[in-house]
């Protein structure tokens, strides 16, 4: 391992199969966060910036504050599939990429890009069939002078990100999966949004929303029925 922390790039990293990743397709964020004790969201304050729904696998990226010198590279070497993932520091008064950079990803066949950081261009990018997700907006655009790192463990909206990570994001969020827990988690998210299914129908049908439970806890809570 290189000893100029700060400055480097690590290549050979494991990715899981497209198979693996492509279980994830149709499972709302809200569910899967669900099977991972409702702990495994990014922070909410990461949002996405169009309506392009996020599915890949991690390429990690680690940038000095207001700085995209190693996105640059980072575009170069990301491999179609893969999300690029920037660990800006969660600074906001400066734009880390814009409508150009996205293009060529999207050109790249990447996909998607999401920063703990904000962007500009976005009268553009809100329009784009490309997934970006960002802090927020702002106009100052980057300086280019370094360091950073590429392929290595990252910070990202209060989670951990390594290369090669599944990425699964929609309208709520943005959850990171471990490739060696997503076989099963996947499993239990289809489950969830099966039983969900479930309920609705019935909902629609009887009207009715059975939750035994909720009187069950009321009663664990000793909670006091008072009658005028």
């Amino acid at each position: 391992m290189s000893k100029n922390i700060g400055c480097r790039i690590v290549t050979g990293y494991k990715r899981p199969s497209a198979a693996l990743v492509k279980r994830f397709e149709n499972l709302p964020v809200a569910n899967i966060d669900d099977c991972m004790n409702r702990l495994a969201a990014v922070h909410q304050d990461i949002r996405p910036m169009n309506k392009a729904k996020l599915l890949g696998t991690a390429f990690t990226v680690k940038v000095p504050q207001g700085d995209n010198l190693m996105f640059h590279k980072a575009m170069d070497m990301a491999m179609p599939g893969e999300v690029i993932v920037i660990d800006a520091g969660g600074m906001d008064n400066r734009a880390i990429f814009g409508e150009l950079m996205i293009n060529y990803c999207k050109l790249r066949g990447l996909a998607g890009v999401i920063v703990d950081g904000t962007i500009r261009d976005f009268d553009t990018l809100s329009q784009m069939d490309f997934p970006v997700y960002a802090r927020g907006i702002n106009p100052n655009g980057p300086y280019k002078n370094g360091p950073g790192e590429i392929g290595t463990t990252i910070s990202f909206g209060g989670q951990i990100v390594h290369p090669g990570d599944i990425i699964v994001g929609d309208a709520d969020g943005i959850i990171i999966i471990r490739p060696d827990e997503a076989e099963e988690l996947a499993d239990k998210a289809d489950a969830v949004l099966i039983k969900e299914n479930g309920i609705k129908e019935t909902m629609d049908k009887d009207g009715t929303y059975c939750r035994p439970w909720v009187d069950e806890k009321l009663q664990e809570l000793g909670c006091e029925y008072i009658t005028y």
